[in-house]
């Protein structure tokens, strides 16, 4: 696309990404500032062995982008299940793993195993080498075998896994979508507002807290769907040579992810950030001008996966701007407008009436 010519933007509305994005955040909680205790809570009202299938289908499904995406309104939990329904179960865990616009070798190497209804370590290696070639990280043994494994038995795994979507959604999820549906309102009809003024660049750096890329200009349209559950994080996903699909956090700074807690997500992530000298230390270097992980490791002369993991904490609690440039290097920068907000939201947060909590 021409640097100069704008994407345009859709709006994509519905809580059926947050059915899968909260399992995610419920496997994996450390990684978004929630309690371990209340995750285990909530996946524990799922019987033990639709909880099981969850936590395989979450290691090796993730969040089916492609296929929410394509799902017709209202795009919530109960037209999630009412999809899912309407294919035959074998067919199941291909709708919502392949993406018929963005074909790759990888997806023949699944549907021979389907066919055959077995696997072999040929099989295990040829797939494991075409994921190395695209994938950042090293695709872990464990979710490659079970990936296999329930390509093999998709008949299984798709009746399993609707019987397992349907109790969390009945124990969990139906109550959480009510609570959760007006904010991500609220949220897309702040940035349809905002797109009238701002570039779309400026608005995902706004929406995404930070965060800006050079693969979003290469996008004829960009499908912008609000999340409370990944908040303050972003996910995109390449959903066809002409579109991305961006889903952005849109929990609001007063509210929390925990139902009824008193204090709010976002002063916690700001002060659990803040109470270590490392990460102050590197909010200094960050204040002064943008450095890459590398960098920060050799002023700070710590191993790299420290540095990183100091990263992760800021960008949990939106400290930092992080621009992946061409490449895929990445840079910080601090976000000095959050060192104010933090400040108020604090404020806000202990003089506010007790008879409003």
């Amino acid at each position: 696309m021409d640097n100069n010519e704008q994407p345009k933007l859709l709006w994509d509305l519905g809580t059926a990404y947050d059915l899968f994005f909260s399992l995610h955040v419920l496997h994996h909680p450390e990684e978004y500032g929630l309690r371990g205790s209340w995750a285990a809570g909530v996946r524990s009202r799922v019987p033990v062995d639709e909880r099981k299938i969850l936590e395989e289908a979450e290691l090796i499904l993730h969040v089916p982008v492609a296929w929410i995406h394509s799902l017709p309104s209202p795009k919530d939990g109960a037209t999630v299940l009412w999809a899912l329904g309407q294919l035959p179960p074998a067919e199941r865990l291909p709708a919502m793993w392949l993406n018929p616009e963005m074909g790759c070798e990888g997806d023949e190497i699944l549907r021979d195993v389907t066919s055959k209804g077995s696997w072999s370590e040929e099989d295990y290696e040829t797939y494991r080498g075409t994921l190395k070639e695209k994938a950042e990280k090293k695709p872990k043994p464990k979710v490659l075998r079970a990936g296999l494994e329930w390509w093999s038995r998709t008949e299984e795994f798709g009746e399993r896994f609707l019987n397992a979507l349907q109790s969390y959604q009945q124990v969990f999820f139906a109550e959480e979508e009510i609570r959760i549906r007006s904010a991500l309102q609220d949220s897309i009809e702040r940035a349809q507002e905002n797109a009238k003024h701002m570039s779309v660049k400026a608005l995902l750096e706004d929406l995404s807290q930070g965060v800006s890329s050079t693969e979003w200009q290469d996008f004829a349209e960009i499908a912008l769907a609000p999340s409370y559950w990944i908040t303050p994080f972003i996910i995109y996903s390449k959903v066809s040579d002409r579109r991305m699909v961006f889903m952005y956090g849109s929990r609001p700074a007063d509210a929390s992810l925990v139902p009824g807690e008193v204090v709010p997500d976002a002063i916690l992530r700001a002060l659990k950030a803040l109470a270590d000298p490392t990460r102050m230390k590197i909010l200094r270097y960050l204040a002064a001008e943008p450095h890459t992980p590398a960098q920060l490791s050799r002023k700070l002369r710590l191993r790299a996966p420290t540095v990183i993991h100091h990263l992760s904490a800021l960008r949990l609690a939106g400290m930092v701007h992080l621009t992946v440039e061409p490449g895929g290097e990445k840079r910080y920068a601090m976000r000095t407008e959050m060192v104010k907000e933090t400040c108020d939201n604090i404020q806000e947060f202990l003089l506010k009436p007790l008879s409003d909590d």
